[in-house]
């Protein structure tokens, strides 16, 4: 049984985030600070803990472990992009039902609500360290909370439990040249999407907000060293 694994229990308890490892210099708009984006991560991992643990008492596996990968790199995304205008007053979330972008500034739109624009910060969470996916090839400022986590399909693999960490943050002004659209087979179901380029790549890690320094000891990687995805 899960609760029977000394690992489980430990994994339920996310990394906590490095204050070295966050870049005082990295450029954000709309009066977004750093220590905004610090204080909304630090949310999550309460957050991400204080669930996971309540579960293991239940003996429920943690959200990443049972969640499908995309569903839980969405709920990253969407839990800091309605954590980070709690500690910042100048932007808040887009109230628009699958609005975009993610974030607006505040007071700009009428009821802080605008379905298709290019003025605020798109927001998504990813497992991956490059070649950033999105429905659209968009013109706007992008940050990706990069992490790492188990999947659903660990407990398949054998693949250890391990915890929940924020590998790195980035953000940058990207636009549509910034994107490339990846095909599909013809038999294919999987929804067409738009890639972020070396370009878009090269924008974002330039102005990196968090980098977390050293190996990840779940995986023996370097987590600071990135690869680009073409």
């Amino acid at each position: 049984m899960i609760n029977e694994i000394p690992e489980e229990v430990d994994a339920c308890q996310p990394l906590p985030l490095q204050i070295i490892a966050f870049n005082q210099n990295g450029q954000i708009p709309f009066g977004l600070e750093v220590g905004h984006i610090q204080a909304a991560m630090q949310e999550f991992l309460d957050f991400l803990g204080f669930v996971n643990l309540a579960l293991h008492s239940k003996k429920i596996p943690r959200l990443e472990s049972f969640l499908m990968s995309a569903n839980f790199s969405s709920m990253v995304g969407e839990f800091m992009s309605v954590a980070i205008p709690k500690y910042c007053s100048t932007i808040v979330k887009n109230t628009y039902h699958n609005g975009h972008p993610d974030l607006i500034p505040a007071g700009k739109f009428p009821n802080d609500a605008v379905q298709h624009g290019t003025l605020g910060i798109e927001i998504k969470g990813s497992r991956h360290r490059s070649g950033w996916q999105g429905h659209n090839a968009e013109e706007c400022w992008l940050m990706v909370f990069v992490f790492d986590a188990n999947t659903s399909r660990d407990v398949l693999n054998n693949v250890p439990p391990r915890p929940f960490c924020f590998v790195s943050v980035y953000g940058a002004q990207l636009m549509k040249e910034d994107w490339n659209f990846s095909g599909r087979s013809k038999t294919s179901r999987r929804t067409i999407t738009a890639r972020v380029t070396r370009s878009g790549f090269n924008k974002m890690t330039s102005n990196w907000i968090y980098q977390r320094q050293g190996s990840d000891s779940s995986r023996g990687k370097d987590v600071d060293v990135l690869q680009v995805v073409e």
